[in-house]
């Protein structure tokens, strides 16, 4: 049955807006259907993303894919956060050069447990629902999975370029990774998913869940891919493995410090894709004279008020100007590694974190400056005994004259 003339433009002009911002739709004359039939029948359509608990922080490279979730939702639509705890024991091995760690169990429940609080600062949480896809990938068994894999050829699996890349270059590729895009998959067959959401680096799994969903017997997900915010580094995408990126719910002092220290070139994607700022707006700012620092502490300021509140970024903002403009932290201060395990929750012990410090050299030269309250990170002492948890753009004080910057 045909849809109504008025059916249709409705259709349409929802599809340019949630098709606005993202890099590509697969495919987009289903996705154009889907809401045409979701308008004639009244029926919400079932719209997924997943989320991997491989550190407690959702940071602002998900920013982008929750806004999108948040326009289906203010059209109505049914939205499905799924908590992968399960495919978290695998890891998901999108761009990644080597196996990823194995994670415990109370890890990964514990960033878990964090994950539905940090996305209801975006998404209305009367109309979202929580799944863990432990619930459907616990119970198959070796038959049920047997069945799921002889969906998908073993050559399909090796075209994709992380796998092709370290099979090319003779790096370890384990058996279980393979898993990870069809356990993925099944995810979209559990749920029965209309539409995914999703960064440009999951088009592979994507792609997998529309076979897999096909040989189920149910439509295949239409897939919105949004393009991928570079993280601290300047280099690659924001990761909470990696460590380059600003959390949504980090501390107003720490969000603007982290914000102020990213690359120039990189604030006008992130004021477009975080903040909304209109394209080319940046650019037109600096023909009109604007320097680029003020740009960056504008985009700074909007990045605190945005998730929490106009006064605390105006607090963070002038907090920073005292420390860093009044001259106390070099501009030029030099660049130190991230320490390993920086990416843990709770945080590093701080004589560890200290005595990895350039010229420390010692866990009695730390424990000394320690007690003299002579170290600081991002502008608070650490103590002896306590934890300290670092990140790409935290500032290390040592004494009145030392600094140091984590890459």
């Amino acid at each position: 049955m045909a849809l109504p003339a008025s059916a249709q433009r409705e259709a349409a002009r929802q599809l340019e807006w949630l098709a606005s911002g993202a890099v590509e739709v697969l495919q987009r004359e289903e996705l154009l259907a889907r809401l045409g039939e979701s308008l004639q029948a009244n029926r919400p359509l079932t719209i997924k993303l997943g989320l991997d608990p491989t550190a407690p922080d959702i940071h602002l490279g998900h920013v982008l894919v929750l806004d999108k979730l948040r326009q289906f939702q203010d059209l109505g639509h049914r939205v499905v956060l799924i908590i992968g705890d399960f495919t978290a024991r695998i890891g998901d091995p999108s761009g990644r050069s080597q196996t990823r760690p194995a994670l415990s169990s109370e890890a990964i429940e514990a960033f878990g447990q964090t994950y539905l609080e940090q996305a209801t600062k975006i998404l209305k949480p009367d109309q979202l629902e929580l799944r863990h896809n432990h619930e459907w990938l616990s119970p198959l068994g070796l038959v049920d999975l047997m069945a799921l894999m002889s969906r998908i050829t073993l050559a399909r699996m090796l075209e994709r370029e992380d796998f092709h890349n370290r099979m090319a270059a003779h790096q370890p590729l384990h058996l279980h990774e393979l898993l990870y895009p069809i356990m993925q998959a099944y995810d979209s067959v559990a749920i029965a998913a209309d539409v995914e959401l999703g960064g440009l680096d999951q088009k592979f799994n994507f792609m997998t869940a529309r076979q897999i969903q096909e040989a189920s017997g149910q439509a295949p997900e239409v897939a919105l891919l949004m393009p991928m915010l570079v993280g601290l580094d300047g280099a690659k995408k924001m990761s909470k493995s990696l460590g380059n990126y600003v959390g949504i719910t980090d501390a107003p002092a720490d969000m603007y410090g982290k914000t102020m220290s990213v690359p120039d070139a990189l604030v006008p994607s992130w004021g477009e894709r975080v903040l909304g700022w209109e394209p080319g707006a940046v650019e037109r700012r600096l023909v009109g004279g604007e320097h680029p620092r003020d740009l960056k502490a504008s985009l700074a300021e909007g990045v605190v008020a945005r998730f929490h509140g106009v006064e605390a970024a105006r607090g963070a903002a002038y907090a920073f100007q005292q420390t860093f403009r009044g001259g106390e932290v070099p501009a030029d201060a030099p660049r130190i590694p991230l320490p390993p395990g920086a990416h843990v929750a709770a945080g590093l012990p701080a004589i560890d974190v200290v005595a990895a410090l350039p010229g420390v050299g010692s866990r009695g030269e730390a424990r000394r400056l320690l007690q003299q309250g002579g170290v600081t990170v991002d502008g608070q002492r650490l103590e002896v005994g306590g934890l300290v948890r670092v990140a790409s753009g935290s500032w290390v004080r040592v004494g009145r004259r030392r600094f140091f910057r984590y890459q």
